[in-house]
């Protein structure tokens, strides 16, 4: 069969798609062309063997990401495969992954109790047309150039800037106003966000009688949308929070995540009711703040300028390490 195709030798003009078809714009006004090559084909319907290259990003994805981020996966596999009932499904999943990593593979099935299935009689892609030969549409193996991508992984996110970073104040009546003040002025001038989280809805009122602002409640806001948690001081304030058993989950969750947490001396006892207390340091020292990303300190200024730093650090992974032992 002869056909006149089409291959595009062209060049691109933004008014063109203004007027109609933009493969009718004429050349000399910068438009849309096509250059008409005389060619002998067979029109039939097929894909490129490229396209069933499922697992090369996958795995190139997998292996770029630091041991933490790893756990990430493989807990949020075996969360997703755990509630499947059927079996033959997260077999059938397990041997797709394997087909990615063996090492991931493997520890999704030790989590689901399940041997890694070997080859199948059945096709692994069994999305085919009715007219096609199945063999021809199974996935192919494709080593990719780069074994691994350092951009890929959170753990190398630029550590120079917070902004747009997202901080959560927990706040309640008898908030110290001054803390409040002095540590989210010197947040929002590095262009970070903070939103203050209360148990009630509307304002707070501060130990100096100052109505202040909230922007959420602890029933309508979560952790996992900040990228860290202040918690300033004032006496009544600090013993309400303590007593809120969403307060206290809220920052529970956020050390679980390995997030930047800082305090005002005199609410620490907010963190006593943690599960994360007593593996906090005896001492809070610059060094310390930026190894464990805990910052505590009695001087407002102080203290924001060091959770700046912390926060630029964006998450602590060593966490992860802890977070696995029941408190």
């Amino acid at each position: 069969m002869r056909q006149i195709i089409n291959r595009g030798k062209s060049s691109y003009h933004p008014n063109s798609l203004a007027n109609g078809d933009p493969r009718q714009a004429k050349a000399s006004e910068g438009g849309y062309t096509t250059y008409p090559e005389r060619v002998d084909a067979k029109k039939v319907r097929a894909r490129s063997r490229s396209f069933f290259d499922h697992f090369s990003q996958a795995r190139l994805f997998f292996n770029s990401q630091s041991e933490p981020e790893k756990d990430h996966l493989i807990d949020a596999l075996n969360f997703e495969l755990g509630k499947v009932v059927n079996i033959d499904v997260r077999k059938r999943m397990l041997r797709v992954l394997g087909q990615i990593d063996k090492g991931l593979a493997t520890s999704v099935a030790l989590a689901l109790r399940l041997p890694i299935p070997k080859e199948a009689d059945e096709p692994l892609n069994q999305s085919i047309p009715a007219d096609a030969n199945p063999d021809e549409y199974q996935p192919v193996q494709v080593e990719g150039a780069l074994v691994k991508s350092t951009p890929l992984s959170m753990a190398n996110t630029v550590k120079d800037s917070i902004v747009s970073r997202k901080i959560a104040f927990l706040v309640a009546d008898g908030v110290d106003s001054n803390s409040i003040k002095t540590v989210k002025k010197t947040l929002e001038d590095q262009k970070a966000i903070v939103d203050l989280i209360a148990p009630r809805q509307g304002f707070v009122t501060a130990a100096n009688s100052e109505i202040v602002p909230v922007q959420h409640s602890f029933l309508t806001m979560d952790s996992v949308m900040y990228d860290a948690v202040y918690v300033p001081g004032g006496a009544n304030s600090v013993a309400t929070l303590e007593a809120d058993a969403d307060a206290v989950h809220f920052l529970n969750q956020a050390f679980r995540h390995c997030k930047p947490i800082a305090a005002d001396v005199s609410a620490i006892q907010v963190f006593e009711a943690t599960y994360f207390f007593r593996k906090l340091p005896e001492k809070f020292d610059e060094k310390i703040a930026l190894r464990d990303g805990i910052v505590i300190n009695n001087r407002p200024k102080s203290l924001a300028d060091l959770f700046v730093k912390a926060i630029s650090q964006h998450r602590f992974w060593e966490r992860e390490k802890s977070r696995k032992v029941p408190a």
